[in-house]
């Protein structure tokens, strides 16, 4: 078993999603950029709940937690990784 980065997974799954990016910044505006879509929202909260191995609560969401990779490796990493 391999340990994997789940940043470098979250990075694959909007690279993959998003032809025209050949990468992504860690400060790029996720949403208004369009690099993860409402339609492939679902999908990255399900990634995120496989990477974090916890259930994310629809109604605890703030957009910004997803603003920028930075905002979600904080949001959903580094927080874990201190506790």
């Amino acid at each position: 078993m391999t340990s994997t980065d789940p940043m470098t997974e979250v990075r694959a799954f909007i690279l993959e999603r998003n032809p025209r990016l050949d990468s992504v910044a860690d400060d790029l505006d996720l949403i208004d950029s369009r690099a993860i879509s409402s339609l492939a929202f679902i999908e990255f909260i399900f990634l995120l709940e496989e990477l974090t191995g916890k259930t994310i609560d629809p109604e605890d969401l703030d957009l910004d937690d997803f603003r920028t990779l930075r905002a979600i490796d904080s949001r959903f990493f580094v927080k874990e990784a201190a506790a």
